[in-house]
């Protein structure tokens, strides 16, 4: 059997459609695993990218926090998380975190930094406070970019997030941990193929939040 067979009879065995084992509870689960890691990065990185980027400091810092962040292998870090922590999904989150904020943190400073400077000038000297300035000035300019920063963290969060399944957690990554030790290759590659689908829907996801809340005059500028 090839790939597409594997896919076919996985997708087609009414067993897997029903139950706590089944393709709506599992892909729930790991939609349930990637929304909270989003947010918290979400939390973490949008607010410190914001506010460094509106006042030009700390770019050489948040270099180096990424790198380390990028640096540090997720699975790796769940085992250490384990042992720290024990089971349970605290250990799960902390590496799904550091991969995502990375991406989240540095895309962030940079879209604000690069917004066109003239209007920020203008509106400061109109007297608009400052933060005014950063969210009514710089932020509808900066969307895009911050969006594409908070949609590859997603994806990376969204692809990563199988490692669950090595702690005995629930998501897709089930099928892969299960079908590997089960030699049970149906298993793997459906929940592969779920995985690559589940990333698809993000980016489409992505895209259309960024056509209904990105004015379409900064749209066409970028």
């Amino acid at each position: 059997m090839n790939v597409l067979d594997f896919a076919r009879a996985f997708f087609t065995d009414s067993a897997h459609w029903h139950g706590y084992d089944g393709i709506p509870t599992r892909f729930a689960e790991h939609v349930g695993y990637s929304l909270e890691a989003l947010v918290i990065a979400a939390v973490i990185g949008l607010p410190v990218g914001l506010v460094t980027g509106h006042y030009g400091r700390g770019g050489n810092t948040l270099a180096l926090i990424a790198t380390a962040g990028r640096a540090l292998p997720s699975f790796g870090l769940l085992v250490l998380m384990v042992i720290w922590l024990g089971l349970g999904t605290l250990p799960v989150m902390i590496p799904l975190v550091v991969l995502a904020v990375p991406p989240i943190l540095v895309t962030t400073y940079e879209a604000v930094r690069s917004v066109d400077p003239s209007p920020v000038d203008a509106a400061r000297g109109m007297g608009m406070p400052e933060a005014r300035v950063l969210f009514q000035v710089e932020l509808p300019v900066a969307l895009p970019l911050i969006y594409s920063g908070l949609r590859t963290a997603a994806i990376q969060i969204v692809s990563t997030a199988t490692i669950a399944a090595y702690v005995g957690l629930g998501g897709i990554g089930r099928y892969i941990i299960d079908g590997l030790y089960q030699k049970d290759y149906e298993k793997v590659v459906g929940g592969a193929t779920l995985v690559a689908g589940l990333a698809l829907v993000t980016l489409a996801v992505f895209w259309a939040v960024s056509r209904l809340t990105v004015s379409p005059g900064v749209r066409r500028s970028g």
